[in-house]
């Protein structure tokens, strides 16, 4: 019976035999004798045959089990290479070019326009919450009005994502923004 490595069909990271291995094979180099006596009187052969003739019919082992060319991770007591997927590489990513932003007020209640401004004409779109001035209604129209004085001088729209127009939403430059098709916030119960 095969082992749970061989059922995934990798090598034993163990390197405890298989049952289902086939024996190796001897060296081409050197013939296998019977017999350990030797005379003067007879000389000794060292046939050497070329590698088809010697693997005719049986599969090469030792092809197998060499590792692939450039192959520098670890390898199996039986000199396979061992393919372990536990091991996270990182690799670099790119930074993006456009982001998604969310902005709400600060502790003292302001919008940072002139820095929105900045990343809104690098392409970043912006989210602008004002949910947080519930209370505040002609804050929230101050607010609004800033903001719309800062999309006007891009000569850029600001959407509404809600009803009571307190999320707003700034597209950056070079977002496409579909205005024909605009099912925005919760459909209205029958």
């Amino acid at each position: 019976m095969g082992s749970l490595w061989q059922f995934f069909g990798l090598p034993d990271p163990e390197g405890k035999p298989s049952e289902n291995r086939p024996p190796p094979q001897p060296s081409a180099q050197q013939p296998v004798s019977l017999s350990n006596t030797t005379t003067a009187d007879q000389p000794v052969q060292n046939e050497v045959k070329p590698p088809e003739e010697s693997n005719r019919g049986t599969l090469n082992i030792r092809a197998l089990r060499s590792p692939p060319l450039g192959w520098n991770g670890p390898l199996t007591p039986d000199g396979e290479a061992f393919h372990d997927l536990g091991v996270q590489i990182q690799r670099l990513r790119p930074t993006p070019s456009k982001a998604l932003r969310y902005i709400a007020p600060d502790a003292m209640k302001r919008i940072p326009t002139n820095a929105m401004l900045e990343r809104v004409m690098q392409g970043d779109t912006a989210i602008v919450d004002l949910r947080s001035l519930v209370h505040m209604e002609s804050h929230q129209m101050a607010c609004r009005r800033e903001i719309k004085h800062m999309a006007d001088q891009l000569r850029i729209n600001v959407f509404s994502l809600d009803a009571e127009d307190k999320l707003l939403m700034i597209p950056g430059q070079n977002v496409v923004v579909d205005m024909q098709k605009h099912d925005l916030g919760l459909t209205p119960l029958l």
